[in-house]
């Protein structure tokens, strides 16, 4: 506490003994100055206090341009400062570059500017000074207040050719110890110094309310551009809104006519699945009914080829038992004429016998009787033997005509079993085509199946596109619902930015009055063009000349110099806090300006 009250104390005296020999010299200073030197090792002493020490990899190091560095990022007009130190080659260390910061801000007129800025935002000077330090407490604002003062001064330094990194930061207080003489001089040039630093307080303000003017002809520029950029967006906005809204109404008519299309696709799918259904299922059955009708007459058909077969078989069996009976018949009818042959010898050899007895009878006589009775046996022999050879002529007769009938029978079996096996070959051949035929159609059959059940897989792939379509469609309508809730958010925001804006255009018609008022607060501080009596000779509005009785009057507006009834007027200006003399013309622009900020 004690030491930071001696450094505020010392800081006020290096200030004042500062000023006091810069207005004895005239005020511009040279690096050489002693006066100047101790204010600067004053100056480091004040930033050096309750400065944390930050570790680094050579050690602990307690350096004042750290949060001197802050202010680049803080106030952006500072970066020259920056830049110039770092290009400095002769300066290596922290202590070298803060002091040489220290320099330039002095020579630009800003240090009390620069340190306000530090100080406003004590945040993030608590990463380099301690809560009880020079600079966290209201110790620091009375200094930034006592550097204002040094505005009046004039810095010429030289930073060329300077060792800023090894001076020795050394308080030497026998420049404070008052002289007497120093004292006398100093009460007879006090009213020289006291006019001197009006003048030059007035052209400080001067300079601050032009720096203000430019900040806010800045401010307003910007405005303007953030208006304007704010319209732009505004338009985009109202265009995008409008894009959108038709982009809805588009994809609301495209989303109906996709339903109905898909409505009416799926009624006609569903119609032809029932019709493709029941004509699949009316074909089946009747390609069934077929199939059976089919199926009956092939097994009839193998039944009755299997019974012609049978039956040929049989023909064939009979043919052959014929051909056996004929071949028998053929044997016996031989046989029957070797017996026959074998007869005609035995008689021939009976009548050789009966010769031979009747020539046997004539020669004996005696055994006639005997002869006569073998002759009537031999002839009833004979009798029997023709009666068994007139059977067999009979039967030889009777074999002969069952030869030709077997024969007739033969021939009309076979024209009977040739023309019964061409027909059944033809109804074989017919029976084969018509199994060719039906296999042919039963292929068909098959592929008009595989056909259908492809149309049903294609169907059924229709139904699952249509089913996806249906949940795009819910998409939609869930994308749709957004774009209508961000529709809502937009003309929220829009609305929200018109607010704004008409905020907006308030401050900015506000800050263009304040403008007014300041330029003219600025005008009545420079004095604007304020006549000399000697100079007008003549009313600048009326253009009378002046006499004894029409008397000079100044305007204390503009500063113009105006007869009686061309300035008989009254207004209270920013500059007078009482009503004071204006001129008609300044009048009646003051009192636009008043009834367009009334409105």
């Amino acid at each position: 506490m004690e030491e930071r009250s001696n450094l505020m104390n010392m800081m006020k005296l290096s200030v004042k003994v500062l000023i006091q020999s810069a207005l004895s010299l005239g005020r511009t200073l040279d690096s050489d100055f002693p006066p100047l030197q101790q204010f600067f090792v004053v100056m480091e002493h004040c930033l050096k206090h309750g400065l944390k020490a930050r570790k680094s990899f050579i050690g602990q190091n307690k350096s004042f341009f750290g949060p001197l560095e802050l202010v680049e990022k803080l106030c952006p007009e500072a970066s020259d400062i920056a830049t110039s130190v770092k290009n400095l080659p002769e300066l290596k260390t922290a202590v070298g570059r803060g002091r040489a910061w220290l320099y330039l801000a002095l020579m630009q007129k800003k240090l009390a500017d620069y340190l306000k800025v530090l100080l406003d935002h004590k945040h993030l000077l608590s990463e380099f000074y301690d809560p009880d330090a020079l600079m966290m407490e209201e110790e620091g604002a009375v200094i930034v207040g006592l550097l204002v003062g040094l505005n009046v001064l004039d810095a010429n330094l030289c930073l060329k050719g300077e060792d800023l990194d090894s001076q020795v930061g050394v308080i030497d207080f026998s420049l404070y110890l008052k002289d007497i003489q120093n004292s006398d001089d100093s009460k007879q040039d006090h009213g020289i110094t006291a006019v001197l630093d009006q003048k030059h307080y007035v052209e400080e303000l001067n300079r601050h309310l032009s720096c203000t003017v430019g900040d806010l002809q800045s401010k307003i520029d910007c405005l303007e551009k953030t208006n304007s950029k704010l319209q732009e967006e505004l338009a985009a906005a109202t265009d995008r809104i409008g894009s959108l809204q038709e982009e809805q109404q588009q994809l609301k008519h495209q989303n109906e006519l996709i339903r109905e299309r898909s409505e009416k696709s799926v009624e006609v799918t569903i119609q032809d699945t029932k019709i493709e259904l029941d004509t699949y299922k009316q074909s089946r059955q009747g390609l069934d009914e077929m199939y059976s009708d089919v199926w009956k007459q092939l097994k009839e058909e193998k039944k009755i080829r299997m019974e012609l077969e049978k039956e040929l078989e049989l023909q064939i069996g009979m043919k052959t038992e014929m051909e056996i009976a004929m071949k028998l018949l053929e044997k016996d009818t031989h046989e029957k004429q070797d017996t026959l042959v074998a007869l005609r010898q035995q008689l021939e050899e009976v009548k050789a016998i009966n010769l031979q007895m009747f020539h046997k009878s004539q020669n004996s006589e005696s055994s006639l009787q005997q002869k006569k009775e073998t002759i009537s046996s031999f002839e009833g022999k004979t009798n029997q033997m023709m009666s068994t050879m007139k059977q067999m002529e009979e039967r030889l007769q009777h074999a002969e005509q069952a030869r030709q009938v077997a024969e007739g029978k033969n021939n009309k079996m076979k024209q009977e079993f040739g023309g019964r096996i061409e027909t059944l070959q033809q109804q074989l051949s017919q029976v084969d085509n018509q199994c060719s035929i039906l296999e042919k159609e039963l292929k068909s059959e098959k592929e008009q199946r595989q056909t259908l059940q492809r149309e049903l897989h294609q169907e059924k792939d229709t139904t699952s596109l249509l089913k996806t379509e249906l949940q795009q469609m819910e998409g939609l309508k869930k994308e749709l619902r957004k774009l209508q809730d961000e529709k809502q958010q937009l003309e929220k925001i829009c609305e929200e930015q018109e607010q704004a804006l008409q905020e907006m255009g308030l401050h900015l018609s506000q800050s263009k009055l304040k403008m007014e008022d300041i330029k003219e607060v600025n005008k009545a501080l420079k004095g604007h063009t304020w006549l000399k009596d000697d100079e007008a000779t003549h009313c600048k509005q009326c253009e009378k000349d002046f006499s004894i009785s029409r008397r000079k009057h100044h305007c204390r507006n503009c500063g113009d110099i105006f007869c009686n009834t061309c300035s008989s007027n009254e207004l209270a200006l920013p500059s007078y806090p009482k009503p004071v003399r204006v001129c008609d013309t300044c009048h009646t622009l003051l009192l636009q300006r008043c009834s367009s900020t009334a409105s």
